[in-house]
């Protein structure tokens, strides 16, 4: 195993991970002796390679390979494959984002090592412990050294829960980084996306459209309430037309309950492969409206000034609600219909950009790291950033 030692090793697992560690890598790079270790939780080989080029974020030093399974499959596999990582390696600190399984299960093998963890985009909470990100989120924050927020309600809730003052920075966020890096190559892999996909996809999307996101283990796993998401869906094709890159925790979840066929053949949906960053964020950029149960997307909306319909009961980014464009409905179909309605009435909420998601969140980090891993260096207190 040929790896840097003595790095900041920085951990990566899932797409969203991708556009978070991006602009972190790219602002310490000149600053502190950097390595990158893949997970490999999601494990098409086309769309990571698709996702680093397009992001610009160099090779992985290793990939652990890992793929899908249950939660606690998952989560105990990447702790095996990550332990021999950092005894090999030695980092100064594994720097871990977001609340995938990744996430967690890294900082867990960090912190019993008793190597400082970073967590970028702490803090954030649904209150909803029946979902598992919910559980990463809140262990990841117990133990990790320094806390990076997006938001200031993130702070708050760390502080609630016993987190020290000075390990927490509000930095903003660094999806909303990516964003504006990637914007204005994003409207040509859109059109270059559509035109691969023929007339009949260029001439729906030319008039308007929404875009579909959906893979949450609630909205997907159970059949029957995924029949009922996709006679929503049938209801909001016959008002705007649909374009629904297809994640592939729903494509098995659609074939194994038949609904795939009943899929196909609703004509104002247009049913797409997983895309790239570029063409995803295009597709946003130029919708109308966006459905998702994605947490990221709800960010991106905002950041874009799109209305975003989030199909779930609750939200663990509420800024995107209070200050953003985005609404949370569920799946009830009158309130979800309610709210498309209003929206290709009046345009949806137009929200605001909230406070330092100004593309600069990286360097905040940067600028606090830097100070941090000097009082490391020299026996400094290795529970804050002093």
């Amino acid at each position: 195993m040929n790896l840097p030692k003595r790095t900041v090793m920085c951990v990566v697992g899932a797409r969203p991970n991708f556009m978070k560690i991006a602009p972190i890598m790219a602002a310490l790079e000149d600053s502190t002796p950097l390595s990158l270790v893949h997970t490999g939780q999601h494990y098409d080989i086309h769309m990571q390679a698709l996702f680093f080029q397009q992001l610009g974020i160099p090779e992985p030093d290793i990939n652990l390979e890992v793929g899908s399974g249950s939660h606690g499959w998952q989560t105990a596999e990447i702790m095996q494959r990550f332990e021999p990582v950092v005894d090999a390696a030695a980092p100064i600190a594994v720097l871990v984002v977001g609340d995938v399984n990744s996430t967690i299960a890294c900082a867990l093998v960090a912190a019993k090592k008793q190597i400082p963890v970073i967590h970028v985009e702490a803090g954030l909470r649904s209150f909803d412990r029946s979902m598992p990100e919910e559980i990463n989120r809140v262990l990841t924050d117990q133990l990790a050294q320094l806390l990076f927020t997006t938001e200031r309600a993130a702070g708050e809730n760390l502080l609630r829960e016993g987190v020290e003052e000075n390990r927490i920075h509000f930095v903003g966020n660094v999806m909303i980084d990516s964003l504006l890096d990637h914007r204005s190559k994003a409207v040509a892999a859109r059109e270059t996306l559509l035109q691969s996909k023929g007339e009949a996809a260029v001439e729906a999307c030319g008039s308007g459209y929404a875009v579909l996101t959906l893979h949450r283990p609630a909205n997907v796993d159970d059949a029957s309430i995924l029949r009922g998401i996709i006679s929503l869906l049938q209801r909001i094709s016959e008002r705007i037309p649909i374009v629904f890159p297809v994640h592939p925790r729903t494509k098995a979840a659609l074939e194994r309950s038949g609904l795939d066929q009943t899929l196909e053949q609703i004509s104002g949906i247009f049913c797409l492969s997983p895309v790239g960053y570029l063409e995803m964020l295009g597709l946003m950029s130029e919708s109308r409206l966006v459905l998702t149960d994605s947490g990221g997307m709800q960010e991106e909306t905002t950041a874009l000034g799109i209305p975003c319909v989030t199909l779930r009961n609750n939200t663990e980014r509420p800024i995107t609600v209070t200050e953003g464009t985005n609404t949370v409905t569920g799946i009830a179909p009158e309130r979800v219909l309610a709210v498309v309605d209003d929206i290709l009435v009046t345009g949806g909420k137009s929200g605001c950009t909230p406070e330092l998601w100004d593309g600069k969140a990286a360097l905040r980090i940067r600028d606090v790291m830097i100070g941090w891993l000097k009082s490391l260096g020299n026996g400094g207190d290795r529970s804050g950033a002093g």
